[in-house]
């Protein structure tokens, strides 16, 4: 939309006063003239803006079309209009509504005929200067009025009103273009005025703009609208891009035609962000970000290269070639070779240090504002010569610099706008000006599609945007080189959010990179090239943050740097990236910008997080306090924002020992190594000091506090806590040496009154708690001596549940804080759980169990869930009262209308009955029989409903089903009311397993099926069920293409310890088939991932096979025989010969047992194993009418074992 004319306020004065005009910016989309009164003065004051669109619209309201002076009243009456500003940051207190002006601009448009072309000038310029000050949405009917008057004044009206009908049709469809249908194939057609005038063949300059913007406008989408529809985006984003690829017209005035290239990058960024976006063609995408590459570099100086038309995707950088020089025209100061020395660190100390402290230019200093004013900085060094100064020529001057490297980037070496005569001055300026405003709307433009291209796509363009180390020659023109050398800080900051949208979710492709190894052949691996990328992100991202001055662009610099640090694999490069980066920082954490300092702590936290623990930010947190502590950067006089009067700085003067900054600042007296050992890390005391000690300057009243006391700033507040919670999840071994001073903040926090303090200060809660779980688990191997003691960890949760911990439990008006507090009970260590006072423990159970009744669906799925970890801690899980209570709480949940619920409540339900199944085994019938009968059947009644709901409330419900069909009693199995449950629950269970559920389901249930073969008192034999159990098993075993579903259908396969568990002879044989042919298919898939599995499974179906074996009967003799003296024999031997031995690699190790069903067996148990089953064969006799067909296949099956048994007993 046209941009709105920028006013300064003026000073109340009285009518004898000298009459003080309204500055006005020059600009083409400015409001037109403004008659004035006699007397020198508007038509009323800016307050009575309101009060003269009443009367004016009263009086157009009164007009008729058949009025005798219609034409002079109008005149008066659009000139009245127009001399207002209307915009309310101009005067607040104007208030006029949507409506009035929507049914003004009716009427008045029914009133000018298109003859008067003069009047319909002014109308247009009016239904600009209203919609686009009052910010006007208009109605249906006003819209399609304004447009089909607009495009019909385009159809009739000469050409020389164009321009302001298009620039009113612009205002009109803003946002509107799904709105104007009927009008768009007038508008963009064939032979539409728009597509006329936006054709670069079009000689009128101002007529080009104006219809591009119009377009750019309708492509425009308002959130929550429809998109545009895709003939009519399309045909705009091709004359979007044939703009920004076509040369300037010859005699084109430069900043006309930046104008232009600003309105076709609007419509580019409204295309592309306008909803889903398809790149038509194989190069459109290249062609679209080369041309944005190019206008990156509008107007820089020295930038002459021969830009590609198109980018390809490609692992190497594509460089641009130089163009030819051209001897017959001297260089503008706008077109002066580039400066393509690489900022170095040498001479750029040197220099920085000779400048002496606190000192700047003026330059520097109108930096700190992000105004217009930023975009017309200095003019850079390269473009000096011949100045006013006198010294060097023009040779020696850019030799000089393009030779000698430098800290400074071309825009911080800059001079004063005097070398330029006062025209010649302004004219630069406001070329500059308009240069940067083409470049900031490429990166615009360029942040688009980043965010709407596929990730994997951008990846083969990274090479083009984002430079490897320079290793000679011009470096190319990179995004680095506009965030390095840009004069203006808006654009800088656009290419630092470009690159941060490129690193943002890139940990997948940057984990490639490797470069531990330096390679050694002619070849440079594309790993070894992405290392480079990412060390060259890392050099010239730290000079950038050295050079920067201008707040926003400095904290666009550090959240860069937090991005490329969450998504580099660092455990893959080579040592020292980080340790420059943490000690650059820590000045940082002082500066006068609040959201610098936010950004600070954000990196602090990708440190401390990125692949955590690294070793080496595990050596920087030890590190001492003060080591590093008092370097000073070059923005000293900047970053100190507790610097005042002349007052030293903080980093290189000592303070009070009372004062905050003492703790995370300044040095202290040398610690003894045993001291330096035991020192919490000087990260945690910064974080904690921000946190709760006042802040030293109190003269900024953004801080928070009570009393006279005023803390830092709530986003700081939150960000430590966040940054001292990755540091306890991935750092804990340091952090645990403070979990008293840890507690205490996080305790603080919960006494405070702001909801988002007391979040976070639960959240770090909850992160010690499992920093502690995770201590004791006996997987970790942490050593006794490296855990917290267990005193302390009792002492630490005695003083939490003694705290404000409460208050946050019950507070109903923040059910977030509720939910984590939910959360926090749930992490606490059981064994600690277990030495709590009753009354304690008594009262997390009873909130908990209050809170599974809430209102609100996340402290119900919190609570439900803690209950779902109480139920396992073994103090609790004997408690047969408790268990009931759980299991009611549980059941309760189940039917709940949220799936938040009900998944929670299905994972809590399957840790109950696996509860059930350790007291079955620890305690014994006693525990079986205090359990209720009736509270059984509910749960496997509610087991078998979650079985047919969502997925993930699924994997948990079958999980309880096997469980539970596992616990029941022969007593109760044999009771009718358990009859039907029973054989719903089976079957639901073989529904899962023959479903098209996620692999995660599948698995579950066939692991539920061989947990209830464990019960003895199923009638696996009899059952009506039983049949399609084993039938599902048989066929998921041999055909899913899941190996994990088949490893799980194989070992339930081989659950049951009695042969008449298997039925009769023919389903023996349909299992014993089954198996044989998924071990011979075991090596099948078409899928690499699911190899991996392939050993595990085979180890699965050797046992399985040799558990058949071992409980076969003689009846069985006649098909294992024909099985093992056919082709698939050979298969089979080979397989089992493996397993045997060992050699097949599954079942080795915790997961490897974990995924086989893992016997645990060394190779002799198992031979002995079979020995013993060789036996048991050959003592079988043969019974029945078949008996020489059972012989005959017991001397096949005895061979087979005694050829196999000879096999492994050979090597």
């Amino acid at each position: 939309m046209a941009a709105q004319t920028g006013l300064s306020t003026t000073a109340s004065m009285s009518r004898t006063d000298v009459p003080v005009f309204r500055p006005v910016a020059l600009s083409a989309e400015a409001a037109p003239f403004t008659p004035l009164r006699s007397d020198g003065w508007p038509f009323g004051p800016p307050s009575d803006a309101e009060k003269q669109f009443s009367r004016c619209a009263a009086k157009l309201r009164a007009l008729r079309a058949d009025c005798g002076q219609l034409r002079e009243e109008l005149n008066l009456l659009f000139d009245q209009l127009l001399s207002e500003n209307y915009n309310k940051t101009f005067d607040p207190s104007i208030n006029i509504r949507p409506e009035d002006v929507c049914s003004l601009l009716k009427h008045i448009s029914s009133l000018v005929p298109l003859s008067q072309e003069h009047l319909v000038i002014k109308l247009c310029q009016l239904v600009h200067h209203l919609l686009n000050q009052l910010k006007v949405i208009m109605d249906e009917q006003t819209l399609d009025v304004l447009v089909n008057y607009t495009a019909n004044a385009l159809k009739v009206c000469s050409t020389w009103t164009h321009s302001d009908v298009l620039l009113a049709l612009s205002t009109i469809v803003y946002g509107n273009g799904p709105q104007c249908h009927q009008h768009l194939s007038d508008l963009l057609g064939e032979d539409g005025v728009l597509l006329l005038y936006s054709s670069p063949s079009q000689p009128n300059i101002e007529l080009r703009r104006v219809a591009l913007t119009c377009m750019a406008n309708v492509c425009l989408r308002i959130p929550g609208q429809p998109p545009l529809d895709d003939k009519y985006r399309n045909v705009c984003f091709s004359v979007f891009l044939k703009t920004l690829q076509s040369p300037k017209p010859p005699n084109t005035d430069e900043l006309f035609y930046c104008m232009v290239i600003q309105a076709a990058l609007k419509g580019l960024q409204c295309c592309l962000s306008g909803g889903k976006w398809k790149f038509g063609g194989a190069e459109e995408l290249g062609s679209v970000l080369a041309s944005l590459k190019r206008l990156m570099f509008q107007g820089t100086p020295g930038v002459s290269v021969e830009w590609p038309a198109v980018l390809y995707p490609a692992p190497l950088p594509q460089y641009e070639g130089l163009s030819a020089p051209k001897p017959a025209e001297a260089p503008k100061p706008s077109e002066s070779p580039k400066d393509t020395a690489i900022p170095g660190k040498t001479s750029g100390n040197k220099k920085r240090k000779s400048r002496g402290k606190g000192k700047k230019t003026s330059t520097e200093e109108s930096r700190g504002d992000d105004g217009e004013d930023d975009d017309r900085e200095a003019v850079p060094a390269l473009q000096k010569g011949g100045g006013r100064e006198g010294g060097r020529g023009d040779g020696e001057s850019l030799s000089k610099a393009s030779l000698t490297p430098s800290l400074y980037p071309s825009w911080k070496r800059a001079s004063s706008d005097s070398e330029f005569s006062d025209p010649e001055g302004n004219a630069q300026s406001k070329l500059r000006l308009y240069h940067g405003r083409v470049r900031q709307g490429a990166l615009h433009c360029l942040l688009a599609v980043v965010k709407g291209v596929e990730k994997r796509t951008l990846y083969g363009y990274w090479s083009s945007f984002i430079p490897e180390s320079p290793i000679g020659g011009p470096p190319p023109l990179t995004l680095l080189t506009i965030i390095l050398k840009d004069p203006s800080p808006k654009v800088r900051t656009c290419a630092l959010q470009v690159l941060s949208a490129m690193l943002d979710g890139s940990r997948q492709f940057l984990a490639v990179a490797e470069d531990t190894a330096s390679p050694r052949t002619s070849y440079t691996p594309f790993s070894f090239s992405l290392a480079t990328a990412v060390r060259e992100l890392h050099r010239a991202l730290s000079l950038a943050l050295l050079a920067e001055t201008s707040p926003q662009t400095l904290t666009q610099v550090i959240k860069c740097l937090a991005y490329l640090v969450a998504n580099a694999p660092y455990h893959r490069l080579r040592p020292g990236l980080l340790s420059p980066l943490w000690k650059q920082m820590r000045p940082y954490v002082r500066h006068r910008d609040v959201n610098v300092r936010v950004s600070v702590l954000t990196l602090y936290g990708a440190l401390v997080t990125t692949q955590a623990p690294l070793p080496e930010v595990q050596l920087l947190l030890q590190q001492p306090e003060g080591s590093g502590a008092g370097s000073f950067t070059p923005q000293d006089s900047a970053l100190s924002w507790r610097q005042r009067d002349g007052v030293s700085s903080p980093s290189r003067t000592p303070v009070k020992p009372s004062q905050r900054g003492s703790s995370t600042h300044s040095p202290r007296p040398p610690r003894t190594p045993g001291e330096e050992d035991s020192a919490p890390p000087w990260l945690l005391q910064l974080c904690v000091s921000l946190v709760t000690q006042p802040r030293e300057d109190q003269s900024d009243s953004e801080g928070a506090g009570t009393g006279g006391v005023v803390l830092e700033p709530s986003p700081v507040r939150l960000e430590a806590l966040q940054v001292m919670s990755h540091l306890v999840r991935g750092y804990f071994s340091l952090a645990q040496a403070c979990l008293c001073e840890i507690g205490q903040v996080s305790a603080r926090c919960l006494g405070e009154t702001d909801p988002s303090i007391q979040l976070h200060g639960a959240k770090l809660l909850e992160e010690l708690g499992t920093g502690i779980i995770q201590q004791y688990r006996a997987e970790n191997n942490v050593p006794e001596s490296s855990r917290v003691p267990m005193s302390q960890v009792v002492l630490f949760w005695s003083e939490v549940l003694s705290g404000p911990l409460n208050g946050a439990l019950q507070n109903e008006q923040h059910p977030t804080l509720q939910t984590s507090a939910c959360d926090t009970l749930s992490s606490i260590l059981p064994q600690a759980f277990a030495q709590l006072p009753d009354k304690t423990q008594l009262m997390c159970i009873t909130v908990l169990l209050g809170l599974t009744y809430s209102d609100n669906y996340l402290v119900k799925t919190a609570a439900v869930r803690a209950l779902g970890v109480y139920i396992l801690f073994p103090c609790l899980r004997e408690d047969v009262m408790f268990v009931a209570d759980t299991a009611n709480t549980i059941l309760s949940a189940l039917d709940d209308r949220s799936p938040n619920v009900r998944a929670k409540a299905a994972w809590s339900l399957g840790n109950l009955t696996d509860t059930l199944i350790v007291n079955m085994e620890s305690v014994g019938v006693d525990f079986q029989e205090e359990l209720s009968d009736m509270l059984l059947l509910k749960m496997l009644q509610a087991a078998t409903r979650a079985s047919a709901d969502k997925d993930r409330v699924k994997s948990n419900a079958v999980r309880a089903l096997g469980n539970l069909l596992h616990f029941l009693r022969q007593s109760q199995l044999t009771r009718s009311a358990f009859q039907r449950p029973l054989e719903d629950a089976v079957r639901a269970l073989v529904k899962t397993v023959q479903s098209e559920a996620i692999m995660k389901v599948r698995w579950n249930a066939c692991y539920a099926l061989g947990n209830a073969f464990r019960n003895p008192a199923l009638p696996l034999d009899s059952a009506p069920w039983s049949h399609d159990a084993f039938s599902a098993l048989c066929h998921v075993v041999t055909s899913c293409k899941n190996f994990k579903v088949r490893i799980k259908s194989a070992a339930a396969l081989a659950v049951p310890t009695h042969r008449g568990c298997y039925g009769d002879t023919l389903r023996f044989s349909c299992v014993w088939h089954s198996l044989a042919t998924a071990l011979e298919n075991s090596e099948d898939t078409n899928d690499f991932l699911e190899y991996r599995y392939s050993a595990s499974l085979r180890h699965t179906l050797s046992q399985a096979l040799l558990h058949l074996l071992s409980v076969s009967r003689s009846q069985d003799m006649p098909a294992l025989g024909a099985s093992l003296a056919g082709e698939e024999a050979l298969g089979i031997k080979e397989h089992l010969v493996k397993y045997l031995r060992a050699e097949d690699g599954g079942g080795e190790g915790p997961q490897g047992e974990k995924d086989a069903g893992g016997d645990g067996f060394t190779p002799q148990q198992r031979i002995g194993g079979l020995q013993e089953t060789l036996i048991r064969v050959k003592g079988l006799k043969a019974e029945g009418e078949g008996q020489g067909e059972e012989e005959r296949g017991k001397e096949v099956v005895v061979h087979f074992v005694e050829d196999l048994l000879k096999t492994c007993e050979e090597q």
